[in-house]
């Protein structure tokens, strides 16, 4: 009977030491490895924020042809294709608020997800200038 005790108690010590326990520190020290999500809103969320916010950047994800066809006004032309690792060096400060578009949504989500993970934490995803309701430059 001790032994069948003993061994349950060193049983329950090891799972609990191993993180099986189901306590609240694993959860949150996996949060902490986890980066930061960015969040997806409509253009026409992303022309109120702009109308609202200040020192934020808007980053076109086209390619330079598609950036010169039309872009909207302000916005930093960076090509998704050229986001890898290396954080690019016109997004210095990685708690900037970046404004992601890109011709129809998919790139900017794909740029979106690259830059989380690079460590920027405020990044937000508007989709595609085919849904911009705003002014165009050309």
């Amino acid at each position: 009977m001790k032994r069948t005790i003993i061994t349950t108690f060193m049983a329950a010590l090891v799972l609990a030491a191993l993180g099986c326990g189901g306590g609240n520190s694993s959860a949150a020290e996996q949060a902490k490895e986890q980066p930061a999500a960015y969040r997806h809103i409509s253009s026409e969320e992303a022309q109120a924020l702009m109308e609202k916010e200040t020192g934020y950047i808007i980053l076109d994800v086209r390619t330079p042809k598609e950036y010169a066809e039309g872009h909207i006004k302000d916005a930093v032309n960076v090509p998704n294709e050229s986001i890898s690792d290396t954080p690019p060096q016109e997004l210095k400060d990685k708690s900037q608020l970046i404004l992601v578009y890109c011709r129809s949504g998919a790139r900017s989500k794909d740029a979106a997800q690259k830059l989380v993970h690079m460590g920027y934490t405020n990044i937000v995803d508007f989709g595609g200038i085919i849904d911009w309701h705003g002014d165009v430059v050309k």
